[in-house]
């Protein structure tokens, strides 16, 4: 028996009656990244917004709190590439100011930068999964209980997902050029 497509107007009902519960998860998750209340309000309203436009579109594969903090992940790497966009921007400018470093700080940062690109390039799980165990240092348990799944499944998942996003970091390395990390 096959299961039948979500309803999208039982899932704008849904979105709806999850938003009371989930608003304090997302605020939270965001603000916790972010450093400042108003980004965390600002990305938050995105969140919620994406998620209405992903509900209309019939694009939402699982509709829960999880879900959400993929989303407003999401929005936060928008926000981070934008900010790093505008601040290369800026420093081409005023060039003739920038100090000169030992290559250590590029170093950190374009790892950093391949890191989130290769996360932002896996499925919602596997960065759901990924980003809860690593990135919030939440135990496997915990995890699972924010994902809806066993712990066995989820130590399943984590071992995916890491394996994924090894390929893509990889993947992204040799694209710039093969440097050893």
């Amino acid at each position: 028996m096959s299961e039948r497509p979500p309803d999208p107007y039982e899932q704008r009902y849904a979105l709806v009656a999850l938003y009371d519960s989930a608003l304090p998860d997302v605020y939270g998750y965001l603000a916790a990244r972010c450093g400042s209340a108003t980004l965390a309000e600002d990305l938050t309203s995105e969140t919620f917004l994406a998620a209405v436009d992903a509900v209309r579109r019939g694009a939402v594969p699982d509709l829960s709190v999880a879900w959400l903090i993929a989303v407003a992940r999401n929005k936060l790497v928008d926000h981070w590439r934008r900010r790093e966009r505008e601040g290369r921007t800026l420093r081409s400018v005023d060039a003739d100011r920038a100090e000169a470093t030992d290559g250590t700080e590029w170093d950190v940062a374009l790892d950093a930068m391949i890191a989130r690109e290769a996360l932002a390039a896996l499925g919602a799980h596997h960065r759901s999964a990924l980003t809860l165990r690593y990135l919030d240092g939440l135990p496997v348990r915990e995890v699972a209980g924010h994902l809806g799944r066993t712990v066995g499944a989820t130590e399943v998942l984590l071992v995916r997902a890491r394996s994924a996003f090894r390929a893509h970091y990889e993947a992204e390395i040799a694209e710039r050029g093969g440097q050893d990390r």
